[in-house]
């Protein structure tokens, strides 16, 4: 964060050399962004200042918000350094500065800008309904056209007290008239306490099957400095009878199974198995000894690492569905892009492994972690339409 703060100053210092070279009878123009220079740093050492992993919850909205408006200046600032550099290239064999270069990074920074903002303002709160159908070889007749709603990600903490956004969003769910509603993971941002404004409407989604959930990375309070362990456990005691509290079934490397007639379908909920610096608290085969044979099977599972690194293209194992989220699109997506792909291969949707046996489907979240923006990506219900597999619809 050193390192990020001097690079600010630096960048800073730049652009107040660009104002006084080329618009020097813009004196005004000087002073107010040595004031907003001098603001963002005060901004930056408050943060670097700020312990993240202690103190009230209150005090953590507050750091987010702070490192947000930060980032709206630091990345517009980048944006148009890059292009401002671009419009020097031609100096290197005589030629003038690229004016155009400078003008067109100018208007791209206050774009970003703006965006950034619109982002935090209002695209974190537009709620995407998306419909999917999912076919699966050998799924019992009974469960033909059986309705999922998955969403997940809601880090509750990032809205403070303010119910409004999770009430819209119990709403949309339940007006999707589900067979079930899954829940996969991150429903906190560091402990328990996040979530008890939240219980009351939480509680009024309705499905046929009702509720099920697991637990992502946030929810261990692996993210909060505890004074001892005796305190952490507690913490995890808190947040099971909150999901008591709001009639929701939580698995904790657990199957429960879902029956219609004769039929029955294995619904296997894992604790958080991902990608390292991640902690594994799951176990696939203590959730489902047999995960080779015959029936339909639909593992709940938070990081879609898991699947890619233990479930794609084995043979051995038979689950027809995996259902994951964790990596919010990186709460960042234009035109089906994101930089969350860099680090997650299947970062958003619904994927197919080379056998054709086994499927993900990514929820990007509702929530935010972080900075507290949705840039694109915003908050996803998917409501999974589950269909048999045959000849017909190779």
């Amino acid at each position: 964060m050193i390192l990020w703060i001097i690079l600010n100053i630096g960048i800073g210092i730049w652009i107040f050399n660009i104002l006084r070279k080329r618009h020097a009878k813009l004196k005004i123009a000087r002073y107010i962004w040595l004031t907003i220079l001098a603001a963002i740093t005060v901004l930056s050492i408050a943060i670097i200042s700020t312990p993240y992993r202690s103190g009230d919850d209150a005090g953590l909205l507050r750091l987010n918000w702070m490192l947000f408006v930060v980032m709206t200046f630091t990345f517009p600032q980048i944006v148009y350094l890059i292009f401002d550099l671009l419009g020097r290239i031609p100096r290197l064999w005589g030629g003038r500065r690229c004016k155009w270069s400078s003008r067109t990074g100018i208007a791209a920074a206050y774009a970003l800008f703006i965006a950034m903002w619109w982002g935090a303002l209002y695209n974190r709160f537009q709620i995407d309904v998306k419909e999917v159908t999912v076919e699966i070889e050998g799924l019992p007749a009974s469960f033909d056209g059986y309705r999922i709603v998955q969403f997940s990600d809601l880090h509750t903490g990032t809205f403070g007290h303010d119910t409004e956004f999770v009430e819209k969003l119990v709403k949309t769910i339940n007006d999707q008239n589900a067979d079930v509603i899954f829940f996969t993971g991150d429903i906190v941002n560091r402990r328990s306490r996040e979530l008890e404004p939240f219980v009351r409407p939480l509680a009024k989604l309705s499905a046929t099957d009702g509720v099920v959930a697991i637990l992502g990375n946030h929810d261990y309070g692996d993210y909060f400095k505890w004074f001892n362990f005796n305190a952490k456990q507690t913490n995890m005691e808190e947040l099971t009878d909150h999901y008591r509290d709001m009639g929701w079934r939580l698995l904790r490397n657990q199957t429960i199974w879902h029956t219609r007639g004769n039929d029955s379908i294995a619904i296997l909920g894992v604790e958080n198995i991902g990608d390292k610096p991640f902690p594994v608290y799951g176990s696939l085969n203590r959730t489902y000894p047999d995960t080779s044979d015959d029936y339909t099977k639909i593992l709940l599972s938070h990081n879609p690492s898991h699947w890619t690194d233990s479930i794609s293209d084995r043979d051995d194992i038979n689950i027809a569905l995996t259902l994951s989220g964790h990596t919010h699109a990186m709460q960042i997506e234009a035109a089906g892009m994101s930089p969350a792909a860099f680090r997650y291969p299947k970062w958003g949707g619904l994927y197919k492994d080379q056998t054709g046996k086994h499927q993900l489907y990514v929820n990007i979240g509702a929530g935010t972690v972080g900075l507290p923006m949705r840039l694109g990506a915003t908050p996803e219900v998917t409501v999974i339409t589950l269909r048999p597999k045959n000849a017909g619809n190779e």
